[in-house]
């Protein structure tokens, strides 16, 4: 027997699916409620370049000078774009710090057209944040974007990055919440210190900045554009540590960030006997679950402690420590100057050290 033409799907299902999606679509009533707050960040930087002046390219000049010819400065103008939203009826601006850290020149469009000269007032280069400030001259009050609570994200909730990838403008792309706490190392950027939500909704060059918000309109996250080769997922910093940085941000203070001065490595028992069976290895590391020391930064609270190269970290304040991530994120929730308790293993000894920690300034974990 053949059958010809579609089968219909039960009615009980069609009926759960237009229970779930609803008449009208709950992506269009979340891009009203944020859409009018997102804005365009066009920025200028001018850079000074050392050129070679075609005049010296002749044979006879470049016999004259041996080689080594005069260079002529030469000034190039560098144009940058990005994505932010308004969080204040005073013009403050969320964006990415990589969209206008060191620009000579930031320039707002609102979503109606109108276009501000903004000033840079803070920026965090550890988080990747900014805040830029606007100021619009009249009474109108500005539209301002509902911030979420990123800690009740879960997998599977629905993401719609708002922004302006491209130079398209406008642009919303809809997936879900793909996963939480996705480390900054993990995604190829081991100087920040985030945990990222990871979506599949589209997040391309231009929409850095820019919100990522939930089916109610509310931003949960501000997308970044951070890995160029990344196909079908995107990633955005959590709301919830904007809104820790960003007052700070917007009175021109510094972001604190607590340090102890080590260059780390995740250890498994595995990696460390592989390392010991190897008779040109330069050191014997011992056989544990750990973080692994590969180098001590001079002048740091890890130097004065006594840490050494070759020490695995096992244990913080009496919790297990099992990954550089885990030891990055203990240290970044203390304050300035807080004691660390840290268990560790020095070949076959095992050692306890306190570490106080100190703000992180020009060098890097």
């Amino acid at each position: 027997m053949m059958f010809t033409g579609a089968i219909a799907p039960p009615a009980y299902a069609q009926s759960a699916a237009t229970e779930a999606i609803g008449s009208s679509s709950f992506v269009a009533a979340a891009v009203r409620q944020v859409g009018p707050a997102v804005v365009r960040i066009d920025t200028e930087k001018t850079i000074t370049r050392q050129a070679r002046d075609p005049l010296y390219e002749d044979p006879f000049l470049r016999d004259f000078f041996g080689g080594g010819f005069p260079r002529q400065p030469q000034e190039e103008l560098l144009r940058g774009q990005g994505s932010g939203f308004i969080i204040d009826n005073t013009g403050n601006i969320l964006t990415n710090a990589h969209v206008v850290n060191g620009a000579d020149r930031v320039v707002v469009t609102l979503k109606d057209g109108r276009s501000f000269d903004a000033i840079v007032e803070g920026v965090d280069e550890v988080t990747d944040l900014a805040v830029v400030k606007i100021d619009d001259g009249e009474d109108d009050v500005l539209p301002v974007a509902t911030l979420g609570d990123s800690d009740r994200v879960e997998v599977g909730d629905w993401a719609i990055a708002v922004g302006n990838p491209l130079g398209l403008d406008n642009t919303v792309t809809l997936g879900i919440v793909s996963t939480l706490k996705r480390t900054s190392s993990s995604v190829g950027i081991p100087g920040k210190r985030l945990e990222f939500i990871q979506t599949d909704a589209a997040i391309n060059p231009g929409n850095s900045g820019g919100p990522l918000v939930n089916q109610r309109g509310e931003v949960i996250g501000i997308n970044t554009a951070i890995r160029a080769d990344a196909m079908g997922i995107g990633f955005a910093i959590p709301i919830n540590k904007a809104k820790e940085v960003k007052d700070m941000l917007s009175r021109g203070e510094t972001v604190a960030h607590p340090y102890i001065g080590v260059q780390i490595a995740n250890l498994t028992p595995e990696q460390a006997k592989r390392n010991n069976a190897d008779i040109n290895s330069g050191m014997y590391l011992p056989e544990v679950d750990g973080v692994l020391v590969i180098r001590v930064l001079e002048g740091t609270p890890a130097a004065d402690a006594g840490l050494r190269r070759g020490d695995v970290i096992v244990q913080v304040d009496g919790t297990p420590i099992r990954s550089a991530d885990g030891l990055q994120i203990k240290v970044e929730n203390t304050k300035i100057g807080d004691a660390l308790e840290l268990k560790i293993q020095r070949g076959d000894r095992p050692m306890s050290v306190r570490v106080k920690t100190a703000e992180l300034r020009d060098q890097a974990e």
